[in-house]
Parts: structure tokens; sequence; C-alpha cells
């Protein structure tokens, strides 16, 4: 987004892939292979795809797709991902490999496999590395989908971010989609977020608490948020490298470059269908948020970072059966006796929100298993039912494979209540 949009006028959508064997379902690092295969041209970053952008990533096993303008609305988006997702699967079967989506690898090694890439922009994951040692699940072991929001000015910046941030603790009780690593269950539903909330520890402004701090204006932002981060980074980064906005870790990034705010806490899911279902809810709430209409603007600012991040610590753990205060329920017009499980708020703000935004019907499908059902990362539990023997969690991930191949929702059915939501 290249000039400054109003509020909700466009939509910046980036999902990541992991490349896998397709036998074994291994990491491939081979994402440079398959962008030139793509490109015709070795070395190659970036390739259009027609309204998808194909790049590479930190690391050799992994694709991002993203939208090669901004979008005007989410409609139809889905089809477009689901399209690229097919070119590239037929340009990986040569190399023997195929797309797996989720928010993390299941039985990765990080330290015996990253492959960090090694052509155009490998200076600045060199400075990376360097500082931050990306031989890890935080840094090469972590696929999601980020939302690009724009904004015109200060006054819309601020409540634009003012609604991320009290969005933002129970995002992940829908998105959680990564409850594996190391072939096992690690005790939290969003195990790539767990992750990521400790990656940068060596230098802690540049992740804070994931939690933007509470800043409404650019000039604040700068003076808080950014300019400490640069400060902090420097003396380990004397090229200057990393003295950009990306440095930022945050769950959402303000890009003042680009008039957007970045938002980086959802997993990715089975399917583009799923995925863009998801940023639909998600836009839909935060449009409502600014709106103001269950919760004034000056009501949202006043939540404190420590406060929110206390609520995200948990959901990325339980995701939906995650229970918060009654006071932070009515910041969406949830008002209960008593602190209520996070799904509860969801499946109000999808019911009262979605009518409000462009549908697209290719949602149908993958809403109801979302919202009524269940977080991928619980349908993943439910599915491999405490066997994580490698031979049943590669199963478990290979119908997710052909889930995101054939872009269908992964439903196993009917779960039980230890698997709600």
């Amino acid at each position: 987004m290249s000039r400054a949009r109003p509020l909700f006028s466009a939509y910046g959508i980036e999902i990541e892939y992991m490349i896998v064997d397709r036998e074994t379902l291994g990491v491939l690092p081979v994402a440079d292979k398959l962008l030139a295969a793509a490109a015709r041209e070795e070395g190659a970053a970036d390739v259009s795809m027609g309204p998808v952008t194909w790049s590479n990533e930190l690391v050799n096993h992994v694709l991002e797709m993203k939208v090669t303008e901004p979008a005007k609305s989410l409609v139809g988006l889905a089809g477009q991902f689901a399209e690229s997702v097919a070119m590239a699967d037929a340009l990986l079967a040569p190399l023997g490999g195929r797309l797996m989506p989720t928010g993390a690898h299941p039985f990765m090694d990080p330290l015996a496999e990253t492959v960090l890439w090694p052509h155009e922009y490998s200076e600045i994951y060199k400075a990376f590395d360097a500082i931050f040692d990306c031989k890890g699940h935080g840094w090469s072991n972590l696929q999601s989908m980020h939302v690009n929001l724009p904004f015109r000015g200060d006054d819309e910046f601020g409540r634009l971010h003012a609604a991320i941030r009290v969005l933002l603790p129970i995002m992940p009780a829908l998105a959680a989609s990564s409850p594996l690593l190391d072939g096992k269950f690690t005790g939290f539903l969003d195990a790539r977020m767990e992750q990521y909330s400790k990656n940068a520890a060596r230098v802690p402004s540049v992740m804070a608490a994931v939690i933007p701090e509470a800043v409404f204006s650019e000039q604040e932002y700068r003076d808080r948020i950014l300019a400490p981060m640069y400060r902090d980074i420097a003396p380990l980064d004397p090229s200057g490298v990393l003295q950009d906005e990306f440095l930022n870790a945050r769950g959402a990034i303000a890009r003042f470059d680009r008039s957007t705010i970045e938002i980086r806490v959802l997993d990715t899911q089975e399917c583009p269908c799923a995925d863009l279902a998801l940023a639909g809810v998600l836009t839909a709430a935060l449009k409502g948020l600014v709106e103001e209409r269950w919760s004034t603007y000056e009501e949202q600012k006043a939540w404190g970072t420590r406060e929110l991040a206390n609520i995200f610590s948990q959901t990325i753990r339980t995701a939906g059966r995650t229970v918060v205060p009654q006071e932070y329920a009515k910041l969406f017009g949830v008002y209960a006796p008593s602190n209520i499980p996070a799904r509860v708020i969801w499946r109000r703000l999808t019911h009262s929100c979605l009518p409000t935004m462009d549908y697209d019907p290719a949602w149908d499908k993958p809403l109801p298993v979302l919202v009524d059902q269940s977080s991928l990362a619980r349908r993943i539990l439910a599915a491999l039912d405490g066997d994580m023997r490698p031979v049943n969690v590669r199963s478990v991930y290979a119908k997710l494979c052909d889930c995101l191949e054939k872009n269908e929702p992964y439903n196993v059915g009917l779960l039980g209540a230890a698997y709600y939501l």
C-alpha cells in the first residue's frame, strides 16, 4: 500500500506456507528453486503470478503468497490464493515437494534443518541470525497470515491502533493452529506465538510484550517504540541493516512507510478459504470497534498493555476456552454475570459484524467449523486422539496438506467437549 488510504478501503493479505517432501512431509528447503522455476530466473525473490505474488522468507523451506496490489475487498481472494497454491504445488511436484499449511511444522528439528534464504535480501537475514540466532522454532518454524489495514492521518491511525490492541489478545482463540512441535503436544494451542514471543529476548524493545504499547499518534509511536528499538539494536548492528520498521516484532506493527498496520498473530489455517474467512471476521470486528458500536475510543485506549498481554498469554495456551474478564468482554458489547470464554465473544462478533462486510460465499464452509466447532489446533488434537506416533502425526498432516490442495476446511466431525474450541 504505497499511498495513504482511508480505513477499511483496502486489504493486504500475506500467507506463509511450508514446503515439505511429498512422501515424508519433512521440510524441503527449495523455495529458491521454486521461485526460480516460476520466474525462469535464478535467485528470484519476488515473482508476480497475477493477482498473487510469491516471495521468499527468512528460511528456504517457506513460501510467502501475498496480494500483488492492495485489494478493495476480501471477496474473491480465497479463490485467487487457492489458484496460486495449485500453481505452486504443480511446480513443486518435479522437486518432490508440496505445500503444507498450519502455523508450525509438527516435527521439524530447527537446529539441524534450518537453511536460511541464500539470495537477495540475505544480508538482512544474516544480520538477524548473527544477533538472535535464527536456528530455533521461534525463527525458522513459524508460518502466519498477516493482515495489513490502511489508515490516513493520525486520527485514523489512533483509532485503528486502539481497536487492534484490544482485539489482539483473543485473536489466537480462533487462529491457533500450531499445537505440536518436535513431534509432541507442547501444551500450547498456539505454540508458534509462544515461541515467537521469546525470539527477540536479547533486545527486549524489539518485541516488548507482543501487545503494542498504548500510543495513538505517529510521533508518539516513533518516540516510544521505534526510537528505543533502533537505539538498542545499534551496538549489535553496526552497519545499520536493521534500522527499519520491519525490525519491530510486536503482534501488530505500524508501517508508516505505507500507512498501514500489519497484524501478525494469526497462524496460517488449513486452506485459503479458512484464512480469508478468518480475515473477514477479524476485520469486521475491528470495523465495529473503530465505529464505537460497543465501546468508545477512550474506553479502548484506557486498556493497559500488561492487562491485555496477560489475556494474550493465556489465549495462546487455551484458545477459545480462555476465560476473559467481564470488563474486557464489555468492550465488544458482551455483558455477562461473570468472566466468560473468549469463544463467546467471537460468536457474538461473527454473527453481529459479518453482515456489515462484503461477504464471500467461499467462507460458507470454513466459518461454521472455525467459529462454532473449534480452532484448527483443537481439531488437530482431536484427530490425533493422543496418539503421537510419527506415523499418526504424518497421517493427520498429510490430510491437512490435502485440505490446502483442495481448498477445503479440515472437519473432523462432531467433537467431544474436551475439544470444543
